[in-house]
């Protein structure tokens, strides 16, 4: 039951990932459109496979490619990866940047109105929080404690599942 909380929860982060992105615009736009729960799963599958495999078989330059594909395509460790973060909010500020980078109110205008609704005002708070906290990941790569910091926010602030299209998963 914990795993699939944890699936249901990696792909929540990636459609917070696509909005974002997509809010943004321009050269970190998504490159397809946004995955719905079951296309989302089959990928991740094969990506799993990929990466069983280069660890367990090694793997030629298109399989190479294939899996860095995905990983970009699910943006596989967006939220919790100093790199990942960095290399984003740089594309993003060449972008001309975008509010819901910083401010809690334009993040929350990334969710619908029902998943707002379903999550009640702290919730929205808790959810704007936690993925502000995963941006200042970037920062503190030259501060040690600032990044324990940020983690310390990311993990105290984890958000409950709440996306809309989510099958009802309670506990």
């Amino acid at each position: 039951m914990d795993s699939v909380r944890e699936l249901l929860g990696e792909y929540q982060e990636y459609v917070i990932a696509y909005r974002l992105r997509a809010a943004v615009g321009g050269r970190v736009t998504p490159p397809g459109p946004l995955l719905v729960v079951g296309e989302y799963a089959a990928r991740r599958v094969e990506r799993q496979a990929l990466a069983r495999s280069l660890v367990t078989h090694g793997m030629d330059a298109g399989q190479m490619r294939r899996l860095d594909d995905l990983s970009d395509e699910l943006m596989f460790g967006f939220w919790l990866n100093p790199s990942e973060v960095a290399a984003f909010l740089r594309a993003a500020i060449r972008e001309g940047s975008h509010p819901a980078l910083g401010e809690p109110a334009a993040f929350a205008a990334l969710l619908t109105p029902t998943e707002r609704a379903r999550l009640g005002e702290a919730g929205v708070q808790r959810v704007c929080t936690h993925h502000l906290a995963c941006l200042t990941l970037a920062a503190p790569m030259l501060d040690p404690d600032g990044l324990s910091d940020a983690f310390h926010v990311i993990e105290a602030t984890r958000p409950p599942l709440f996306l809309d299209g989510l099958p009802e998963h309670g506990g």
